[in-house]
Order: structure tokens, then sequence, then C-alpha cells
């Protein structure tokens, strides 16, 4: 049986919904949609910022799970608008300059707190 534990992390604001940061099973991190949210709740931005910040929690997400950003090799954003996909894609293409992770856009009727991007991921260990 794979190995499989619920991660919360500490720094991450905690979502109202009953959900975990992150699963890990095996050597896979699958990491739970991520919104521009502080601790003093949603904010909302650009595309830009909202993604910066969602990718800025995936990233301590995973990191706090043991996997590094390079470890990454899924990506799914959801966008309120795919107008917002070229703001979004330069943020993408910063945070990812090398060893790019699929990926998978879509546009959603509507993201909580009515917001413009929501990231997820799922990292994992390359076989060795």
């Amino acid at each position: 049986m794979t190995h499989r534990f619920i991660v919360d992390v500490p720094g991450v604001p905690a979502s109202p919904s009953p959900i975990s940061n992150a699963v890990v099973a095996g050597g896979t991190c699958h990491i739970s949609g991520q919104l521009a949210v502080y601790d003093d709740g949603y904010r909302a931005g650009s595309a830009a910022e909202e993604a910066e910040r969602a990718f800025e929690l995936v990233f301590r997400i995973a990191e706090h799970c043991g996997f590094a950003r390079e470890e990454i090799v899924y990506v799914d954003i959801a966008f309120s608008n795919l107008d917002d996909v070229g703001e979004v894609n330069a943020v993408y293409g910063r945070l990812f300059p090398e060893n790019r992770p699929a990926r998978t856009i879509y546009q959603a009727a509507r993201l909580p707190f009515g917001g413009k991007v929501k990231v997820q991921a799922v990292a994992m260990r390359a076989s060795e």
C-alpha cells in the first residue's frame, strides 16, 4: 500500500472548506487550488498579482512537503477571464524559466471570493 498523508502547512491561510493544503502519496504531492489569500483574507489585484500570490503559496506548500519547485510536473490554472492568460504567462515564464511543468488552463464560471486566478499543482519525485 502506498504511504499517504495529509498536509496542512503553517503560514498558509486555512481554507474555509474542509480540504487539506496537500496530500502526499508515495512520491507525489497533490497541492490544492490556491488563490490570492493572505492571513487577513482574499485580496483582489491584477491577474498577475493574484497569480504571484497563488504560486507563492503553491511553492511554500511543496517545500513544506519536501518537494522543490523543479519537481512540480503539472500546473492547473483556472481563470475568471481568459483574457488574463498573457498577463499570467509572463509570471509563469519567470517562475519556471526551465523545467516548465505541463499545464492546463481554463475559464471557470466563477472562482471563490471573486478571484481572477486559482492555481493547483502536482509535484513528483524523479525515479532513481
